[in-house]
């Protein structure tokens, strides 16, 4: 079944790839708020949408069929599975990709000899189901389509060099994925992944760095534009349209002719210009350029097949090329992949090839598109489709070109617009896009804290207008928004809103609604009120009045601060989206009081309250109400029971549909109102009408009301916003830990993901001081692992804070200095307690004292703690002590500073002090485009592999004297160590609506039991993301990961794997070789392959998860149970019985310090380490155990608990045995042969590791779909193990569904259940 859908849906974007999927829900929450079932560690799954809402999705079930295209070469023709909602320009698209069809790029389709429009649907094709069948037929060329020919074939015969990309970055969208060493088929019983892994081993940087590969083999020796091109006037009259150079394998050089009909040699040298075409034996001319190099070299074909054979040892996923969404770029690189750089005289003429002469080709209307696309129709499945892929896409490309042009501003190399203006008011525009700096240039936040604020404002107005576009207000327009930090500065890069520098008449203001001179004075376009007032109302923002200076009275819809400009196009836009919920105003007045001196304050008002914690404070407040009302309905006797029924199930119903769309700032609770009151009518509306929720984002911002009923109507606003203040403090921020700690929810694994699940509930990242209070002086380990995390982002985020003011002012050439020295002063004051910055004097002295600041020279590692202190006191109101850099804890330090400023470091074990190993660069590429996976994640330990590589590229690594060079001492960081600066995005694009639906609406299905549609569903969920985002997308890796977890509930367990294992790719690709999701992803794809029996590779998975988690978290994280316990299961299913057993320890030794000796969880893992310990032939040692296990639960749950009962059994069980095997060994020892073959039998126990307890990275508490994460689920009592068969024992512990024996308890992994 998947198989099939795989299929009808592979052309949906163009590839070969099967379908995939979406992981709205990796486990923990750690992904989104969406869970999948299965999940370990309190996640709860998302309540389904009520019915209804999957319908389109449901509708959307496509037509698949397949389509016979007749080519004009051999192979004579191909078939491809499409869809007739599809478009014909997908179907082209898939023609170009198909490595039989790769030459074709010019070129039309026919149908019934008619021509078909490229931007129909196949479904808008006459007869095109019942004559299934198109005609490819060659086009002659435009100079525009033989300048992308040329690109295109460049990157498929290998002949692109590298290309230097400052958006990207160095190995950006790595893969790790294929380069994992599995064991082979042929391995024998004790090759083993993890056999030997040292869990208390230090994480090794490795684990980021691709494998080296071959390089691929070549096909040309070059190919580029000729020092002929472009055609002279008469030329070009004739056709010609490029001049090109091609040299061979065999060393001929070739100088060829684009013309209008396709590609052929000349008789040009390098001489002499004679463009008349030259003859060859086997032939001089074709419309394609493979096909012409194939003619001209005899090598060609072949070496040609050979690169496609190299590049399909790697997953179609690993190579495709980034499209709708911007790689991630890792924090370590190879410093090989610095050495790549080829001689490649092409790469300078790309811009060329790509824009044409005059660069006009690239030029767009941005904001003309983005508008254009919001009002297309959205009527039918089939309008919402197209539009949400045409928005997706556009958006990803002005993402990139907008992020292009803010790095560019960035370095100084756009001329601004206002000159002579100071350098934070100046503005720029570069291919259409506005940009302005982060900073308060021209004192609109003066009273609000300058700089601070303004960089605030612009982050909280881009998560604005991504909420707006989310919300698809008809109406109401958005400007493309992005936010880029880089080199130490924010830029702003805007869309151009038509009318935005339009001077308007005296009298006229600037803004048509909101503010227009900050308060003073405020405008009020009668137009806006109604696109208005439905965004507020979406977004929970009360109508309220606001005065300007002169104390007239306005009443407006939003903010004050949130304005409204009539476009001269007609279009309403909304701008200036920072401030759409109020001030926490508890903090402001705790933090900020005006009796504070300045270096005491908080350093700005902009202090807004999240809108997850609004939306959290409504649904509280609709649950009260809904009580409220139950309570009066059945205290009432006026009604009817009846119609009291109606009304309170049309009101549960109702707060349900309201608490669905909690996390999704829409305006989905008015229609689920509607749906539920149709049924009640009278009664429902008369009931919900008494609920409403707004507030009010103005209060406590400077308003001055007149009259006493306003000043009241002002204070029971003020109230309502205290009251939200006072929930955020009294109320969530205990939850949260309170959930942390007792693992209701997934534990975090890094700063990024603690702040992400704070701001899941509407905390904001200034109260990480409170959070980290709330542990202190605590003796539970989840609150101290869940302080050391608060500590070390609190340290990141002011570190990110004091760098980018040191780096604001530099030129980028002095970059990789100052970063080098303050990391030196953070983290290598071990190795060198004074280091010194290492400027090049002779560059210092080019630049005017005046205009840069090298004030980073003065800075010392003394001086940087105490502002670091300092800073953390101001932001966080918390004193962290004397240590900022937690022992044991510096890759993980360094890691989050990366990735929060985007530096990508040489990837070596640093020295960061004078105990630790000397600095080795590590270097495993050969070539650019190699997949990067540690050595160590084999059958290899991780110390010895390790050591090998050093030893083995150390001649390779460059002399670098000035790292330790004989007049100074030894520093941890040198500025060659900063390889790159990569730029940190903030944007806007929406998600897809329609794609989410179709996904829940699946889930529904199949949890009404209804696989047959929900499997059709999902398989509509799958097409439409992968339509809609294209493939390689962090939103299709969430759904990839869903899919195979809900597959696999739907035992298509090989379509799982498939789903698992693209979810790691896209993720790793997308967010990052090291990023929480794509650990999750990897440890999710472990248990799909353990499911379908293949436990090695399983294991080799968990491996290198755990690899990545020792560099994300370090070892012994909260959550690492399970995972440990997957591992020992695995081990068991292998029969690797002493292996597992140390598993198991290390499991058990994790959670009695995590939870306890006494808990229910330890007594679960000592049930399963008593029958590992068993299995281990560990008779008395496994009778102690299960007696711990069952005083445990006796004394817990009671001795009727069935988790008792089946302990008590198991315990004399292990008694039984213990005695018969006490009574054989009597026996042996009278006879010899008979001891002989005891110490065979045992001598399993003289090999266990001797060593200290294994040590567990950080693993997410995910338990395995199967069940079998936890043995023992059937138990029976039996006379002894003496008496059975080693597999029975087995299969007796782990338990299985066909040998069930007949008395079955409950097994203890459901404690929690039970004692709930």
């Amino acid at each position: 079944m998947a198989e099939n859908g795989n299929d009808a849906l592979k052309t949906s974007n163009g590839t070969q790839e099967p379908a995939d999927s979406k992981a709205d829900n990796i486990p923990n929450g750690h992904a989104t708020s969406e869970t999948n079932g299965t999940q370990a560690n309190g996640a709860a799954s998302e309540e389904p949408k009520q019915d209804g809402e999957g319908d389109d999705a449901a509708q959307a079930a496509e037509n698949v069929f397949k389509l016979v295209v007749k080519l004009p070469h051999s192979p004579g023709q191909t078939e491809i599975m499409v869809s007739s909602q599809e478009q014909v320009q997908d179907i082209r698209q898939s023609i170009v990709d198909t490595p039989d069809t790769f030459q074709y790029s010019c070129f039309h389709l026919e149908h019934n000899g008619q021509r078909v429009n490229d931007f129909v649907e196949l479904s808008e094709v006459k007869d095109i189901a019942k004559e299934p069948t198109l005609v490819l037929r060659k086009d002659p060329y435009t100079e525009a389509q033989a300048r992308m020919h040329v690109v295109r074939v460049r990157e498929l015969i290998g002949a692109s060099g590298d290309r230097v990309d400052f958006v990207s970055g160095i190995d950006a969208g790595t893969s790790l994925c294929d380069s994992v060493e599995l064991p082979s088929d042929k391995s024998g019983k004790e090759d083993i992944p993890i056999a030997h892994y040292d869990l208390n081993a230090p994480a090794s940087v490795s684990t980021l760095l691709a494998k080296s590969r071959d390089a691929p083999p070549k096909t040309v020796k070059g190919i580029s534009l000729s020092a002929w091109n472009p055609p002279p006037y008469h030329l070009r009259m004739r056709g010609h349209l490029l001049y090109l150079e091609a040299k061979t394998l065999e060393g001929d050089q070739f100088y060829i002719t684009s013309h209008v009909s396709g590609f052929y040699v000349n008789k040009s040298t390098n001489q002499k210009f004679d463009p008349a075409p030259r003859t060859l034996e086997s032939g001089s001319s074709a419309h394609s350029l493979i096909a012409l190099l194939g003619k001209i070299s005899k090598s060609f074909d072949a070496s040609f097949r050979k690169l496609q054979e190299y590049n399909g040892q790697r997953d179609p996923l690993a190579s495709y090329q980034l499209s709708n969404s911007i790689p991630a770029a890792p924090w370590l690189v190879s410093q090989s992949s610095t050495q790549q750089h080829q001689a490649d005289l092409t790469r300078t003429q790309e811009p060329y090839l790509l824009a044409g002469a005059d660069n006009a080709e690239t030029l767009r209307d941005w904001n003309e598109e983005f508008q254009s696309t919001r009002e297309l129709p959205k009527e039918t499945v089939q309008d919402r489709v197209f539009r949400e892929r045409l928005t997706s896409k556009l958006f990803a490309e002005y993402n990139e070109a907008a992020v292009r042009g803010a790095v560019l501003v960035a370095r100084g190399e756009v001329q601004p617009l206002n000159p002579t203006e100071a350098k934070d008011a100046q503005i720029f525009v570069y291919n259409n896009v506005f940009y302005s700096f982060g900073a308060d240039g021209v004192g609109t936040f003066a009273s609000d804290g300058g700089d601070e604020a303004a960089r605030v404002a612009t982050g909280k107005d881009v998560q604005g207008v991504k909420n707006v576009n989310q919300l698809d207000i008809n109406g109401l327009f958005t400007p493309g928004t992005v936010v880029v930090d880089y080199l130490g500065k924010r830029i702003v890069g805007q869309s151009i809103v038509p009318g935005i520098f339009k001077q308007r008449d005296p009298g006229e203001n600037q803004i048509d609604y909101g503010g227009v001179e900050g308060k003073d004075v405020i405008a009020s376009h009668e137009s806006f009120v109604q696109p208005f007032a439905e965004l507020s109302k979406a977004m929970r923002v009360k109508k309220h009045a606001v005065w300007d200076k002169e104390g007239k009275k306005h009443e407006l819809e939003a903010s004050v601060e949130t304005k409204g400009l009539l476009g001269t196009d007609g279009r309403k836009y909304v701008l200036d989206l920072y401030r759409v919920t109020p001030l926490d105003v508890a903090w402001l007045e705790k933090h900020r009081g005006d009796d504070q001196t300045e270096d005491k304050r908080y350093p700005h008002r902009m202090t807004v309250l999240r809108p997850e914690l609004v939306e959290s404070y409504r649904i509280m407040k609709l649950r009260e109400y809904i009580a409220e009302e139950l309570k009066k309905k059945s205290a009432s006797k006026e009604q009817a029971e009846a119609g009291a029924e109606k009304i309170t199930n049309g009101e549960a119903s109702n707060g349900e549909s309201k608490e669905q769309s909690e996390t999704q700032m829409t305006n989905g609770d008015s229609d689920a109102k509607k749906d539920e009151e149709e049924p009640a009518k009278q009664p429902d509306a008369v009931d919900m009408s008494g609920f409403s929720f707004s507030i009010n984002p103005d209060v406590f911002s400077g308003q001055q009301p007149e009259t006493d009923e306003e000043k009241a109507e002002w204070e029971k606003d003020e109230a309502e916003v205290r009251a939200v203040c006072e929930y955020l403090t009294d109320k969530v921020i205990p939850g949260l830990v309170h959930d942390m700690k007792e693992g209701d929810v997934g534990f975090p694994m890094d700063g990024q993901s603690l702040v992400r699940d704070m701001h899941k509930r509407g905390v904001n990242a200034r109260y990480l001081g409170d959070i980290a209070r709330s542990c202190s002086k605590k003796e539970d380990k989840r609150l101290q692992a869940l302080q050391q995390l608060a500590h070390q982002e609190m340290v990141t985020r002011v570190f990110k804070h004091f760098c980018n003011k040191q780096l604001r002012q530099l030129p980028p050439c002095f970059s990789q200095t100052c970063v080098s020295h303050l990391l030196n002063c953070l983290l290598g004051t071990e190795l060198n307690s004074k280091p010194q910055a290492d400027i090049d004097e002779e560059l210092k002295d080019m630049y005017p004292a005046t205009e840069i600041d090298l004030s980073f020279e003065k800075v010392t590692p003394e001086s940087l703690k105490a502002e670091l202190q300092r800073q953390i006191e101001l932001r966080y109101r918390y004193e962290i002590g004397i240590e900022l850099v937690q022992a044991g804890k510096e890759t993980q330090l360094l890691r989050e500073i990366c990735l929060k400023i985007g530096f990508q470091l040489e990837a070596k074990e640093y020295q960061v002090s004078k105990d630790s190993k000397p600095q080795q660069s590590l270097q495993e590429k050969a070539s650019s485009d190699s997949l990067a996976v540690p050595q160590t994640n084999g059958v290899h330990p991780p110390s010895e592999s390790g050591k090998k590589k050093k030893k083995k590229h150390a001649d390779h690594s460059p002399n670098r004297a000035a790292t330790a060079s004989p007049t100074s001492p030894p520093t941890t960081f040198h500025p060659d160590n900063v390889f790159n600066i990569v730029p940190i995005v903030k944007e806007a694009s929406p998600r897809s609506v329609l794609a989410e639906e179709a996904l829940d609406a699946g889930r529904m299905s199949i949890q009404q039991d209804q696989k047959e549609l929900g499997q059709e569903l999902l398989l509509e969920s799958l097409s439409l993301h992968e339509q809609i985002y294209g493939i390689l997308h962090p939103e299709v890796a969430r759904v990839y990961y869903a899919l195979s977890t809900l597959y696999y509930g739907l035992d298509e367990k090989n379509a799982a794997v498939e789903l698992a294992k693209k979810a790691v790719i896209v993720s790793e690709r997308t967010l990052g070789i090291d990023n929480s999701e794509t650990i999750l992803a990897y440890l999710n794809l472990s248990l799909m392959e353990h499911a379908t029996g293949n436990s090695r590779a399983a294991l080799a998975y968990t491996r290198h998860a755990l690899d990545l988690w020792k560099i994300v978290y370090g070892p012994r994280h909260p959550d690492s149970i399970t995972t440990i316990n997957n591992a020992a299961v695995m081990l068991q299913h292998l029969k690797q019985f002493h292996e597992s057993r140390i598993w198991f320890e290390a499991s058990l030794d994790i959670c009695e310090d995590v939870a306890g000796k006494q808990s229910i969880n330890t007594a679960t893992l000592l049930f399963q380490y008593a029958q590992a310990l068993a299995l281990d032939h560990e008779s008395k040692e496994a009778v102690n155990k299960m007696k711990e296990s069952y005083n445990i639960f006796n004394e817990k749950l009671g001795p009727q608990n069935q988790n008792t009962k089946e302990a008590e059994t198991w315990l004399e069980t292990l008694l039984h045995s213990a005695v018969s095997q006490a009574r054989q060994q009597q026996a042996a020892s009278a006879m010899l042969q008979n001891r002989r073959l005891y110490l065979n039998k045992n001598g399993r126990t003289q090999r266990m590791a001797t060593g200290s307890r294994p040590q567990t990275p950080a693993a997410m508490n995910e338990q395995a779909p199967t069940g079998s994460s936890m043995p023992g689920q059937t138990s029976s009592r039996m006379g002894g193990l003496d008496k059975r068969s080693l597999d029975e024992i087995v299969k007796y512990i782990e338990g299985s569904k066909q040998t069930t024996p007949k008395k079955k308890t409950a097994n203890p992994k459901r404690r929690q259940q039970a004692a709930a």
